[in-house]
């Protein structure tokens, strides 16, 4: 017993391999958000803004390159590894293509962020982008033919008042223009356009997940051979969006136009924090997972502050609270807990 208690505990750097998930969620969630917020909105005289799609696609690239890496190390030969691939990714183009439908809506997702991060706060954005809890319920309704408690029902009307309350601080101020202050030069902004990009971002991040969980019950593929099959059909739809929307100034400027040390961390963070937060995530329970995305949203909050000259309102301060509060709520399972609780004679 003492052994297998050992093993479950698996201390890593002194740490439960819980307590490892609970800081990669939060430090992924909230550093990917603030370091895409600061190079959206911040340029020194004379950088030119890099291009979001480009980002997007290389992200993807990078994603399947990070999988190949690990299928390789997992195969131990190349022989191995170059047979796992014929067989499994060139070899059933027909499982490529069902991902075509869900990397179509994470491409979207993904250069949605990009809008969202450069016309809304950090906070705003961690609160709001919490919507995505009530699309992925309303799709696991439709789409897995799960039902949900009433309890779960609360906690979603509760994420609804919780985000309004924080728009709308955010829609009470006005359309910000571009300023110079210390010799930065700080983009325009539209909280309207902003709030927009999220919800469609969280409508169809909720469709894609369903959808593509659909896929992996009905399936015993790896999740690597997944995630490729997903990032060469995204890698595809965010090359044909890139080359429709942007290929003037791609063509004129060149594919890296804009891009340095801080754009790149954000290409790598999106690529490879997803790819990390899928390996802990197993880890990790929903209340892990719930107090994870809480305490992003403090942190989040809290660097704005200083970063960006973030000032919170009485009511984003309440929404906030009420986003938490509702994403705990919706992460337990209250009738679980009382049977636990309530023991027979």
């Amino acid at each position: 017993m003492f052994i297998v208690s050992l093993i479950e505990q698996n201390l890593i750097f002194g740490l439960t391999r819980k307590q490892l998930s609970l800081i990669v969620l939060v430090v992924q969630n909230s550093t990917l958000v603030l370091m895409m917020r600061y190079s959206r909105i911040v340029q020194k005289p004379g950088q030119t803004m890099y291009i979001a799609s480009t980002a997007v696609f290389l992200a993807e690239v990078l994603k399947i390159i990070a999988c190949l890496v690990v299928m390789r190390y997992q195969q131990r030969t190349w022989e191995r590894f170059v047979l796992m691939v014929r067989r499994e990714i060139l070899g059933k183009p027909a499982e490529t293509l069902k991902m075509l439908i869900p990397s179509g809506l994470y491409a979207l997702q993904n250069n949605l962020l990009y809008v969202a991060l450069s016309n809304l706060e950090a906070a705003t954005f961690q609160v709001t982008y919490q919507m995505k809890i009530m699309s992925t319920a309303v799709f696991s309704v439709v789409l897995l033919g799960k039902s949900l408690s009433r309890d779960k029902w609360v906690a979603l009307f509760l994420l609804m008042i919780g985000v309004t309350l924080v728009q709308s601080q955010s829609m009470a101020s006005s359309k910000t223009t571009a300023s110079v202050e210390d010799e930065v030069i700080l983009a325009p902004q539209s909280p309207f356009i902003g709030f927009l990009a999220v919800i469609t971002s969280c409508i169809s991040s909720g469709f894609a997940g369903c959808y593509f969980e659909k896929i992996l019950k009905t399936s015993e593929t790896s999740m690597w051979v997944r995630n490729i099959q997903l990032g060469i059909s995204g890698a595809f739809f965010s090359l044909v969006g890139m080359l429709a929307y942007d290929m003037q100034p791609i063509m004129k400027g060149g594919l890296l136009q804009g891009y340095d040390w801080l754009t790149w961390i954000v290409v790598a963070n999106q690529a490879l924090g997803g790819l990390l937060v899928a390996i802990v995530v197993k880890y990790a329970d929903n209340i892990l997972k719930g107090f994870a995305t809480s305490l992003s949203i403090i942190v989040s909050g809290v660097i704005s502050i200083y970063l960006f000259g973030f000032q919170p309102s009485g009511v984003f301060i309440i929404g906030a609270f009420i986003v938490m509060t509702s994403s705990y709520l919706y992460s337990i399972d209250f009738s679980k807990k009382f049977q636990n609780r309530v023991k027979p004679l």
